[in-house]
C-alpha cells in the first residue's frame, strides 16, 4: 500500500483569523434558537437597565442624609422620603439580581446547546471524511481540534455572549447617566477612552497571530505525544529517548514561544486601560471637588458620578478580557471549521443497490487507481473471483496489497473502472450495506478498554453468549479465555496490553467468526507468535475461511500454497495469476520470490 507521509504540522496558517466570518458561522449555529437568545438579550439588558440606575439612587439616598435633622431635630418627612429611597434602591438591586439571573440562565442553556449541536456536527463529519484524510493527518492533531478546541469555544462562548450584552447596555446607560449628571465631568472623564480603545484594538490585532500558532502547535504536540507514547517500547529499545526529548522540546519551545507571547501582549491590555481610566478618574475628582465647593452640584450627585465613571471603565475592561477571551476562541474555532470543511467520502448511491443472495465472488474489471491526483498506482487491473475461493495477494512491500483490499471496501474510490461484488457495482451500494459483508483479520490486532465478551461481542452486537462462546471455540481461543481470572469477563487493558500477540489475534479471528460474513480478508500475522500458537491460528484461520470467500494478504508463502488463486503485485498491478504449482512451473516473479523465501527460511 502506498503510505502518505505524515504532516506533524497540521493545517498552518499565517493568515489571520476573521473574526466575522468565524463568528458569523459560530453564531449560526445559534439560529435555531434565536427566539431564545433574543429573550434572554432581552431580560439582561433589562438588567443592566435597573442596575444603571443604582448609583443615581444612591446619590439622592445622600443627599437626603443632610436633610435628615433640621435645627437638631430628625425631620419624619426627610426620614420617610429617605426610606422610600432606600426601598426603591432594594427593589431595583433585587429586580436586577432576578432579571439577571432568568437572563444568563437562558444564555447558558441556549449555548450549551449551541455546543451540542457543533459537536454533533463534528462527529458526523469525522464518520463521512475519507481514509486519506486520517493517513495525512496526525491523530493528536485531529483530536486536538475535535476535543481542546470545540471545548474553547464551549468554555468561551456563553460567557462572552453574556459580557457582550452586559458590557454594551452598561456603557450605553452610564454614559448617558452620566451626560445628565454632568456634561463637563463626562468630557474630563472620558478624554482617556479613545486613546485606550485604539492602543487596547492595535494590542488585540498583534495578539490575534499568537493565539492561531497556539492552538496550531498544541494540535502538533498532541500528535506527537500520542505517537512517541504509542511507540515507547520501540523508543526505549532502540535507545532514542534523546532525540525523542530533543523534538518534544522544540514543539513545547515552539507552545511556550506563541503561548507567552499571546498572553503576555493580551495581558497588557488590562493594566493600559485601567492607568488611563485612573487617570481620568483622578482628574474628574479635583474638579468635582470644587463644583461641589461653588455649590454647582450636591454632594450625593458627586458620588454618584464618581460611581458611574468607576463602573464606566468596569465594562471596558469586560471587553478587553473577552477581547483576550475571543482570540483563542476564534483560533479554536476557525480550526474546527477547517476540519468540518475537509473534502468527504463521495456520497452513497440514490437508490443504492443490494445483491439479492451474497455468494462472495468478486470481479474487478479494468480498475484504474491513484492516492495523489496524476499519480496513478493500478493502471489496468483485471481480477474474477469466484464465491467460496480461496485468494493469497502477494508481493513485496509497497506493491499494492493492502491498495487493492482498500478499494474492495471503498475505503477509497477508484478512478476508473469496476469492482462487482456478486455482479453488483459497489459504488451503487451504501458503504455500511458493502462493509457487512465483509470480515477482517488484521494484523493490527485492534481491541478496546472492556471485557473480552464485549470485545468478542463487537463482530455481531446482537450475537447471544452462546453464539459468542461458540465463535472462541471454533477461533481456539475458548481454552486460553476460560484459563484466565473471570474467563470471558476478564477485563482487557487499552490496547489488551495485558494479553499476549497470539492470544489478542485468536480474539480477533473470533470475532470476524462471529460477523458470519460471506467475504473475509485476512492479513497473515503470525510472524511474532510462537509455533504452538501459530499451528492455532492457522487452524482458527482455516475454520474461518471455510465455506467462504478468501482474500489474505500474504507473508510467508509457505502458508498459502493450497489457495485456489494465487495474485501476485508489484508497482499497483497483477503480474500473474493462478495457483501455487502453476506459477512455481511458471519460473516467474512468484517463483522467484517463493524461492528466495524459501531459501531464507531454511537458510
Amino acid at each position: 500500500m502506498q503510505r502518505h507521509k505524515h504532516d506533524f504540522h497540521g493545517h498552518s496558517s499565517d493568515a489571520s483569523v476573521s473574526f466575522k466570518q468565524v463568528f458569523g458561522r459560530l453564531f449560526r449555529f445559534m439560529s435555531p434558537y434565536r427566539n431564545g437568545l433574543l429573550i434572554s438579550i432581552i431580560f439582561i439588558i433589562a438588567a443592566s437597565l435597573l442596575s444603571s440606575f443604582g448609583p443615581y439612587i444612591m446619590g439622592k439616598a445622600t443627599d437626603s442624609l443632610i436633610h435628615l435633622v433640621t435645627n437638631g431635630q430628625p425631620d419624619p418627612k426627610a426620614i420617610q422620603y429617605f426610606i422610600h429611597i432606600l426601598i426603591c434602591l432594594a427593589g431595583i438591586y433585587l429586580s436586577y439580581a432576578i432579571l439577571k439571573y432568568i437572563g444568563s440562565a437562558i444564555l447558558v442553556r441556549l449555548s450549551q446547546k449551541t455546543i451540542y449541536d457543533l459537536r454533533r456536527q463534528v462527529d458526523l463529519k469525522f464518520k463521512k471524511l475519507p481514509l486519506n484524510y486520517f493517513d495525512t493527518n496526525t491523530y493528536g492533531d485531529i483530536l486536538s481540534r475535535i476535543t481542546n478546541d470545540v471545548d474553547m469555544i464551549s468554555n468561551s462562548l456563553q460567557q462572552s455572549l453574556d459580557q457582550i450584552v452586559t458590557s454594551l447596555t452598561t456603557v450605553i446607560c452610564i454614559f448617558t447617566m452620566m451626560i445628565f449628571i454632568s456634561p463637563t465631568l463626562t468630557l474630563i472623564g472620558l478624554v482617556t477612552i479613545p486613546l485606550a480603545l485604539f492602543f487596547s484594538i492595535k494590542i488585540a490585532k498583534m495578539a490575534q497571530k499568537y493565539f492561531k500558532q497556539q492552538q496550531e502547535t498544541l494540535g502538533q504536540i498532541n500528535g506527537y505525544v500520542e505517537e512517541v507514547y504509542t511507540g515507547h517500547t520501540i523508543v526505549s529499545a532502540f535507545g532514542t529517548e534523546a532525540q525523542t526529548i530533543a523534538n518534544f522540546e522544540n514543539y513545547n519551545r515552539q507552545l511556550y514561544n506563541s503561548g507567552w507571547k499571546s498572553q503576555f501582549l493580551s495581558s497588557t491590555l488590562m493594566p493600559i486601560t485601567q492607568a488611563m481610566g485612573n487617570l481620568g478618574y483622578a482628574v474628574v475628582v479635583v474638579v468635582s471637588g470644587a463644583l461641589v465647593i461653588n455649590g454647582r452640584m450636591t454632594v450625593g450627585m458627586t458620588q454618584s458620578f464618581i460611581q458611574y465613571l468607576r463602573q464606566f471603565s468596569m465594562p471596558i475592561n469586560q471587553t478587553v478580557q473577552i477581547a483576550n477571551i475571543m482570540q483563542a476562541t476564534a483560533a479554536a474555532a476557525s480550526r474546527v471549521f477547517e476540519f468540518l470543511d475537509e473534502a468527504e467520502e463521495v456520497p452513497d448511491a440514490e437508490p443504492a443497490q443490494k445483491p439479492e443472495i451474497i455468494t462472495g465472488s468478486v470481479e474487478f474489471r479494468h480498475v484504474k487507481f491513484g492516492y495523489l491526483p496524476g499519480q496513478t498506482l493500478m493502471h489496468d487491473v483485471n481480477l474474477k473471483v469466484g464465491a467460496g475461493q480461496k485468494v493469497a495477494i502477494v508481493g513485496p512491500t509497497g506493491a499494492g496489497k493492502t491498495t487493492l483490499v482498500n478499494l474492495l471496501l471503498r475505503f477509497y474510490d477508484i478512478n476508473d473502472g469496476q469492482i462487482l461484488v456478486n455482479d453488483v457495482d459497489i459504488r451503487q451500494m451504501k458503504r455500511t450495506e458493502l462493509r457487512k459483508i465483509f470480515g477482517m483479520v488484521l494484523q493490527d490486532t485492534w481491541l478496546f478498554t472492556g471485557s473480552i465478551m464485549e470485545n468478542l461481542r463487537y463482530g455481531r452486537l446482537n450475537a447471544s453468549d452462546e453464539e459468542v462462546i461458540a465463535a472462541a471455540k471454533a477461533s481456539r481461543a475458548d481454552a486460553f479465555i476460560n484459563a484466565l481470572p473471570d474467563g470471558y469477563q476478564f477485563m482487557l487493558q487499552e490496547g489488551a496490553s495485558n494479553l499476549a500477540q497470539g492470544e489478542k489475534q485468536l480474539l480477533t479471528i473470533a470475532r470476524a467468526i462471529l460477523s458470519n460474513s460471506p467475504i473475509m480478508i485476512l492479513d497473515e500475522a503470525t510472524s511474532s507468535v510462537d509455533t504452538r500458537t501459530e499451528v492455532l491460528i492457522q487452524e482458527a484461520m482455516a475454520t474461518l475461511m471455510k465455506g467462504r470467500t478468501s482474500f489474505i494478504i500474504a507473508h510467508r508463502l509457505s502458508t498459502i500454497r493450497d489457495a485456489d488463486m494465487i495474485i501476485y503485485m508489484e508497482n499497483g498491478d497483477i503480474k500473474e495469476i493462478g495457483h501455487h504449482q502453476s506459477l512455481m512451473a511458471q519460473n516467474g516473479l512468484y517463483a522467484k520470490l517463493y524461492n528466495s523465501q524459501f531459501a531464507n527460511e531454511n537458510g
